[in-house]
């Protein structure tokens, strides 16, 4: 474990050691398990992305199909 100090406005100091003390741990853990946390889902993301950018991009027409223009939508949307 590597230690480290941190600066905090009185106001988070105080929360900080109210919810470290409900949760029974000190700050210094409560602190390290939000970070842990933080890392984690930053890392979930990360490989999410990386999943999705790599997939093979999908048509979203048929081939030879076109899409149709706006008069040809707001005429349809008339008709209903």
């Amino acid at each position: 474990m590597k230690n480290v100090t941190i600066t905090l406005d009185e106001q988070t100091a105080a929360w900080a050691r109210v919810h470290a003390a409900k949760q029974n741990t000190s700050v210094s853990r409560l602190v390290g398990e939000m970070l842990q946390g933080r890392m984690r889902e930053s890392q979930e993301y990360d490989h999410a992305m990386r999943r999705f950018l790599a997939k093979t991009p999908v048509t979203l027409k048929p081939t030879g199909a076109r899409y149709a223009d706006r008069d040809e939508l707001h005429e349809r949307t008339r008709l209903r």
